[in-house]
């Protein structure tokens, strides 16, 4: 089998997930096609160069739905004769894009791909797309269904995660996203989004509150309490699935959860041929991809079976890898992940992650391996990973090396 390579990683920055929000005029189509010009234009590929774009979104209505990776292949610069795939795995998807773009060129089905993935919220609304798992009583009942706060708020519950211990972390986040920002840590990737006259619209992650402390945080309402516990409330049906918890402890609120946001990210993925013939230089080897199914009632927990499984795979163990990156859905996602591993929070998340900056559903696992090699480049690093917890009940992991 061939080996895949990394050669380039972009992102745009997130902007608020709202009407006020600096990407609230920029379509899903034309956020993506800056990126895909971006990897074109950074790698100079002409013609047919890439086997396939490989599009990752999560809310696949509006004007999301159709194949949205090939319509953004015909808005962009790349070659007509350039095909597109648009996949969802959720929370994944862009990570999902990733993977299989690097095991279709170890697989020899193309020398390269772009992958990736874009999340217009403030456009196309969470939820709008009335996914079954929610909505259709034969399924949601039978898989003792709860929205992703309650979720989380039962892993704080389970695994011993008080308000201050989850508060706390999302202040550390804002933290390190504002240094992060302040060193120029991300200009490597970053896109500046521009409108249809070509103007700058937005170059930051504007999602940030970096004057966020433990007396403003403890000051918000825990956003699931009134659902878990107004009747019939979730708070019941999850005790149904988890009878021992007498209690769910609602901890969770908008200060400590990920941001909504409009957000994009592309990586350029090929075999060792691939780059000889244009003249490229990968950065990283994609060593293993991994996903997993979980239990769909406390379905953010993930990131610790699929790094599990990808470990297995790969004959590595925790004390190899040298960095982190653990999509922040909820704080205590992350710190469920830490608590499995005994993982120490100064190699993982250094940038700060998705409660600080925000979380673009279908472009957030492409975000998170770019923002990975880029710090593994500038600490000198050999070997990273990056997990996602998946709505549903699925986790998403792959393993990177620099080369």
């Amino acid at each position: 089998m061939s080996e895949a390579y990394i050669y380039d990683a972009v992102r745009s920055p997130r902007g608020k997930g709202r009407a006020d929000g600096s990407l609230h005029e920029v379509t899903s189509v034309s956020l993506g096609k800056q990126m895909l010009n971006a990897i074109k234009e950074r790698s100079n590929l002409d013609g047919h160069a890439v086997e396939d774009v490989i599009w990752g979104n999560a809310t696949q209505a509006m004007e999301q739905g159709g194949c949205l990776a090939r319509t953004t292949v015909l808005a962009s610069d790349l070659d007509e004769r350039i095909p597109g795939l648009s996949i969802n795995r959720f929370c994944a998807s862009g990570m999902e894009a990733v993977n299989l773009a690097a095991n279709q060129v170890k697989g020899g089905a193309g020398e390269a791909y772009i992958a990736g993935g874009v999340e217009c919220m403030s456009r196309v609304p969470m939820g709008s797309d009335g996914a079954a798992v929610a909505v259709d009583p034969t399924v949601a009942m039978d898989s003792y269904f709860v929205p992703q706060g309650i979720s989380a708020d039962i892993i704080a519950t389970e695994y011993g995660f008080s308000r201050d211990d989850v508060d706390a972390f999302a202040v550390e986040s804002q933290k390190r996203a504002a240094e992060a920002w302040e060193e120029r840590r991300f200009d490597k990737s970053i896109v500046t989004v521009r409108d249809v006259n070509g103007l700058p619209i937005l170059d930051h992650d504007e999602y940030m509150r970096p004057g966020t402390d433990m007396q403003g945080l403890g000051s918000l309402k825990a956003s699931f309490k009134d659902m878990g516990e107004s009747m019939p409330g979730f708070d019941k049906v999850a005790r149904l699935k988890y009878p021992h918890l007498e209690r769910i402890n609602h901890v969770h609120h908008a200060g400590n959860s990920s941001g909504i946001v409009d957000g994009s990210a592309a990586v350029l993925v090929g075999s060792k041929e691939f780059g000889e013939k244009h003249g490229l230089t990968p950065r990283a080897r994609i060593r293993a991809t991994a996903k997993i199914g979980t239990d769909p009632t406390i379905m953010l927990t993930g990131p610790v079976p699929a790094t599990e499984r990808i470990l297995e795979q790969s004959g590595m163990s925790i004390s190899d890898i040298d960095l982190f990156e653990v999509n922040e859905a909820f704080s205590a996602v992350v710190l469920r992940f830490m608590q499995a591993f005994d993982v120490d929070h100064s190699k993982l998340n250094v940038n700060g992650g998705a409660i600080a900056m925000g979380h673009p559903l279908g472009a957030s696992g492409a975000i998170i391996i770019g923002t990975l090699l880029d710090e593994m480049e500038r600490r000198d690093l050999s070997t990273g990973l990056a997990t996602l917890c998946v709505a549903s009940g699925m986790g998403a992991a792959t393993i990177i090396e620099r080369v």
